[in-house]
């Protein structure tokens, strides 16, 4: 594989309280990538050749059916933590997607919202704890208050979508549900015999997420409407 700065920045791990790169065998580095690390005094260190699975077994080789969770240790791909990457990622086309029909200030949200999903499959990975977010213009507690009560704010009840709505509000609703169906996810990958979640910052992220995708919802009936006007909110 061929690390771009984007690529390695991603990748960066940390070993012992201190950042690493690991590079397997075959991998190379752009030179911004390489000039990156360098700068950033994060050590490149080669991968393991061989790999360990959460029983204690050793490979020589990668088995397809499995695949890397940190470092060198290798679980099977239906492994729970795997799924919940595969549902970010699938997240993050369907923001993709969405941002390229929509139209300014619209596609802006939305690349905040993109930007906020990388920072949370990276906090995953690195199992770091993911800062407060804040999106829209709006703290997470703003967050929660605006999609409970969208009335008081942008004139709009809460109300259900309808084959007759805005093409792009209904493309938010689909992308509101695959929020709400990767937080089911992270749910299942991060609990405890008690069903308790060992990662509620996670949790809690993509909760206000679906929170922010439903406002751009309301704001986007309420303009439809004639309740709210995103630029006499600036």
């Amino acid at each position: 594989m061929l690390f771009t700065q984007e690529a390695a920045q991603a990748a960066v791990r940390t070993q012992e309280g201190k950042r690493v790169f690991w590079l397997s065998e075959g991998d190379r580095l752009t030179p911004s990538a390489r000039d990156w690390l360098r700068q950033e005094k994060i050590e490149i260190v080669e991968r393991h050749r061989e790999y360990r699975d959460l029983l204690g077994g050793v490979y020589a080789k990668k088995p397809e059916e499995m695949t890397h969770l940190s470092g060198n240790l290798l679980v099977p791909k239906t492994h729970r933590r795997i799924a919940f990457r595969g549902e970010l990622d699938a997240l993050q086309a369907q923001v993709l997607l969405c941002a390229q029909e929509a139209d300014e200030p619209l596609r802006t949200a939305l690349e905040e919202i993109l930007h906020c999903l990388r920072n949370l499959l990276r906090a995953e990975v690195l199992e770091e704890s993911v800062e407060k977010i804040r999106l829209l213009g709006l703290s997470e507690e703003e967050l929660r208050e605006h999609s409970h009560y969208p009335q008081k704010y942008y004139g709009q009840t809460h109300f259900q979508p309808k084959s007759s709505d805005d093409r792009l509000l209904l493309l938010l609703n689909q992308l509101r549900t695959q929020i709400r169906k990767t937080e089911l996810s992270c749910c299942h990958a991060f609990s405890d015999r008690d069903g308790k979640s060992t990662r509620p910052d996670l949790v809690q992220t993509l909760n206000r997420l679906s929170a922010a995708c439903y406002i751009l919802m309301i704001r986007r009936k309420a303009e439809k409407e004639g309740l709210w006007s995103s630029s006499s909110n600036k």
